[in-house]
């Protein structure tokens, strides 16, 4: 049985072990849903043991781990299947997840809370779930961890949570579900825009299904602890999409490319390509490297490039996003970094899109800050304060408590943790290929999964395939936003599983143009999401009495193997990062990819 086979049994096995957990009913995993019987989400009510659900947990995001390495890694070596059946199979199990209680933590309590505040007169900013508990609220009630705590989330979640109060009323399990509902429809747009995004290649439209759709990591820390994430995560995606635009498809070469010798794909529509174009840009530079230069860009509004109202509408949905989250303004500053990137300094073409961009985002941003007020800009800055037990920050922070005192320690680890996300937002952006120019994009590799004839953008590559350089804004955009949000995700102290999300959502808009380069971050990403998902079972403090048995689970897990692995994977980001950005610097280097000692080169002229 190939390895791709196996990747997806093992994919399946972890779902099979989230939703038992989640059907079998109230455990140590799923806090208990207050509601009238017969109401969704449904479970067996069997009340398992802490023996049980904890180990099938752990096994489903071992299996879940497991299956995606071997899957992504079959796909590297030509291994596939129909992106659409992963696709679709995805979608099912997310629809399957958000009909059973969500498990895994208990902020979905809180969440129904915040919609009832809202719909019972309450500041959800100001007002928090034990003071709305001593009035008697039953869905106040129910929340368990963060009863003392006011909301955090933008005023769009706020609302979103009051239309899930109002259909709920005074049922929690009910109003949960419909939050359920919210968050199940936000992953599917997510999963159909990556889809639609990545046309050009089959490759790259399973490579999203898998990383995204079909990720069993996902399904359970997300879709299965039904986080607010989703709602965020879809439109900062959408924002991408608004200015990355897939190429149009075509006819396909072997190599699944459709290049005209001219260096043009076939037309929209399936019509025959036009007369040959000019000769593309040198694959070559004499010192190997391919791409240097790059070729003059479209004007704004033509074919190729989405004028300002397509900027426009990007800033609107990250307004939005905002507007649930405040970290997904980090994908507004990587489009307005790309942007300007992307036209390697042509200021006359910049002004225009980062004004619309900025305008739009000013607009849906500045009416969330109006609405949420003062309050919920110091809940956010309060929750910018937290660290998480699992970051390796906590360490730092508890070493330093004795000596500086708490205020002073706050700020130090604030402090350090915004430099060093500029630290890594700036090598990651030197470090992936055909981001800044004049840095090659190397060769992709024989199976197949470099860019098309086109970039991201629409924009003809010229002879495109091997050794192409998508010097495009399309793909600066998309790198540039990618390179921001994994730098927020590896520097910042407070840390939960389902953070990854948004990373997990831009990673497949970066094109496989150098494998062990973008390869290298979807690992570090991984073994960061799965230890997480490890330290936190279950991510829960209030009601919740293990075993004992399983007491070692928090001190060692939680307080000792995750900081660690977080810890490294920080660590090795850096050097995977210095050593690609090295590399694309030294064109005498010759590992660098594009030189005849490439293994990457020798496979590709021997295919």
């Amino acid at each position: 049985m190939d390895a791709g086979r196996v990747g997806l049994i093992a994919i399946g096995a972890s779902i099979v072990c989230t939703f038992a957990v989640a059907v079998a009913g109230p455990s140590v995993m799923e806090p208990v849903l207050p509601g009238r019987s017969g109401q969704p989400p449904w479970s067996l009510g069997l009340h398992p043991s802490a023996y049980l659900v904890v180990p099938l947990t752990a096994a489903g995001l071992a299996a879940g781990t497991l299956g995606l390495v071997l899957v992504l890694r079959a796909s590297r070596d030509g291994w596939s299947v129909p992106a659409r059946t992963i696709l679709i199979a995805g979608l099912l199990a997310a629809a399957a997840l958000t009909l059973v209680p969500p498990f895994g933590s208990s902020d979905h309590l809180s969440y129904a809370a915040y919609g009832r505040m809202l719909v019972t007169g309450h500041n959800p900013y100001t007002t928090t779930p034990a003071q709305l508990a001593a009035l008697g609220d039953p869905v106040a009630r129910a929340v368990q961890d963060w009863s003392g705590s006011p909301s955090v989330y933008g005023p769009l979640a706020t609302a979103i949570q009051a239309l899930a109060a109002l259909a709920g009323s005074t049922s929690v399990r009910l109003t949960v579900f419909v939050l359920g509902l919210a968050n199940l429809i936000a992953f599917g747009v997510t999963a159909l825009l990556l889809h639609r995004m990545t046309r050009d290649s089959p490759a790259r439209q399973l490579r999203a299904a898998l990383l995204w759709a079909a990720n069993p990591l996902l399904l359970q820390v997300l879709v299965a602890g039904a986080h607010v994430d989703s709602q965020a995560v879809v439109f900062g995606v959408a924002a991408v999409a608004c200015v990355v635009r897939a190429s149009p498809g075509g006819g396909a070469s072997p190599g699944g490319r459709g290049a005209s010798p001219g260096g043009r794909g076939a037309s929209p529509g399936g019509r025959p390509p036009g007369p040959p174009g000019p000769p593309g840009p040198p694959l070559a530079s004499p010192g190997g490297q391919g791409g240097a230069a790059r070729p003059p860009l479209p004007p704004w509004g033509g074919p190729s490039w989405p004028g300002w109202p397509r900027w426009g509408a990007a800033g609107v949905l990250v307004g939005l996003g905002f507007g649930v989250k405040v970290t997904v303004a980090l994908v507004g500053v990587g489009l307005a970094v790309g942007l300007v990137v992307g036209l390697g300094g042509q200021w006359r073409r910049v002004v225009g899109p980062l004004a619309a961009l900025g305008g739009g985002f000013a607009v849906t941003a500045g009416a969330a800050v109006a609405i949420g007020g003062a309050a919920m800009l110091k809940q956010s800055s309060r929750a910018s304060d937290m660290v998480s037990i699992g970051s390796p920050w906590r360490v730092i922070r508890t070493l330093l408590h004795p000596v500086a005192g708490g205020t002073v320690t706050t700020d130090i680890v604030r402090f350090g943790a915004i430099a060093l996300a500029v630290v890594l937002a700036v090598l990651i952006i030197r470090g992936l290929p055909g981001i800044l120019p004049g840095r090659d994009l190397g060769t992709g590799d024989p199976a197949g999964h470099d860019l098309s004839g086109r970039d991201l953008g629409g924009r003809d590559l010229g002879a495109g395939g091997p050794g192409a350089d998508p010097g495009g804004l399309g793909y600066a955009v998309a790198g540039v936003a990618f390179a921001l949000v994994l730098a927020w995700l590896f520097a910042w102290p407070y840390v939960l599983p389902w953070y990854d999300a948004l990373g997990w959502a831009l990673l497949p808009l970066i094109p496989m143009v150098s494998a062990p380069v973008v390869d290298g971050m979807g690992w570090l990403l991984l073994a960061r999401t799965a230890a997480l998902g490890f330290g936190y079972l279950p991510a829960r403090a209030t009601d919740v009495t293990m075993p004992p048995g399983l007491t070692w689970l928090q001190p060692v897990i939680r307080h000792g193997v995750t900081p660690v692995v977080l810890a490294a994977a920080t660590v090795w980001l850096v050097v995977l990062m210095v050593r690609s950005g090295r590399r694309r610097g030294d064109p005498d280097d010759p590992r660098a990819p594009g030189n005849s000692a490439d293994p990457r080169t020798a496979a590709t002229k021997a295919g």
